[in-house]
């Protein structure tokens, strides 16, 4: 391969020896976020925009505009891992399987799909419950915390070391013959976007929630809808199954504000979803700015 790499599965990332540098933290007028975090200029109006309406909370982004985007990235259906490929790869099937890593793998695709009829299963307080926050950027773990999907605790950010070079994802690759897939999902625009994504983590803490500011209103949402990882997000999902990747949010939307602020004040980045569900349901209306 021309280049290191070191990449998380979902919500982290590449690092690669190139001559891409961050832009300075100037606001964009096109999405309101900030650099690192709005990415490369050419795919930043590309990713999930903000809700307008309480009807798009949540919503996927569908089959017809994910191919579409995906060929704006870089990548075609062709490029992607064979039907069979992808059930072997997410099950620790094929040369070289492990079912301990696929784990992972399953589990972060699933969180990033949290979206309209993909609900997650907790336990909160001794009741298993239903949650789909994937607009926010948010989602509620096994057992009942509510944190970024780029918490430290979450499966996307545990998937570092399956997913770097000479782990399970390269491994299982050369040995079950994708390694083209490998090589496409490098020259798209999942590199560029992944190295922004890395440096936009290093800076956002415990809790990883990012600011968005627009049209004078500001607010927070999760890591993984910032644009330069939710691009970098939907070319890994997209590599791995088509179809999955078209169950990815299409909208982000800010997090209600004392939900955000617990976040943001714990030392882990987490909180019990029982304490601020209410919060969530119903959807609280979000401030609009177009």
């Amino acid at each position: 391969m021309a280049c290191a790499v070191v990449v998380s599965l979902f919500c982290l990332l590449v690092v690669q020896d190139s001559g891409s540098e961050a832009v300075g933290a100037e606001p964009s007028t096109e999405t309101g976020f900030t650099q690192p975090f709005a990415g490369d200029p050419r795919y930043e109006y590309l990713a999930a925009t903000q809700l307008t309406n309480l009807d798009q909370l949540h919503q996927p982004i569908g089959q017809e505009r994910a191919d579409d985007l995906a060929m704006q990235f870089g990548l075609t259906r062709g490029d992607a891992f064979t039907p069979q490929q992808y059930l072997e790869f997410i099950t620790g099937q094929g040369v070289g399987g492990d079912t301990a890593s696929a784990k992972i793998i399953e589990e972060s695709a699933r969180i990033l799909t949290n979206t309209i009829g993909r609900p997650l299963l907790s336990d909160v307080n001794g009741k298993i419950t239903k949650t789909v926050l994937a607009s926010y950027g948010l989602f509620v773990n096994t057992e009942g915390l509510l944190q970024s999907l780029a918490n430290m605790d979450s499966p996307t950010r545990q998937a570092n070391s399956v997913i770097a070079p000479g782990g399970y994802m390269g491994t299982w690759c050369r040995a079950n013959g994708c390694e083209a897939s490998i090589e496409a999902l490098y020259s798209s625009a999942y590199t560029v976007e992944a190295v922004l994504g890395l440096a936009s983590q290093k800076i956002s803490g415990a809790a990883q929630l990012v600011r968005n500011t627009k049209a004078g209103i500001s607010s927070e949402v999760g890591m993984s809808m910032v644009p330069s990882i939710w691009v970098a997000n939907f070319a890994l999902l997209y590599l791995l199954n088509p179809e999955v990747a078209a169950e990815m949010p299409a909208y982000w939307a800010p997090i209600p504000s004392a939900v955000a602020d617990a976040l943001l004040a714990s030392p882990t980045g987490q909180v019990p979803y029982s304490d601020y569900a209410s919060a969530f349901e119903p959807s609280p209306t979000p401030q609009f700015t177009g």
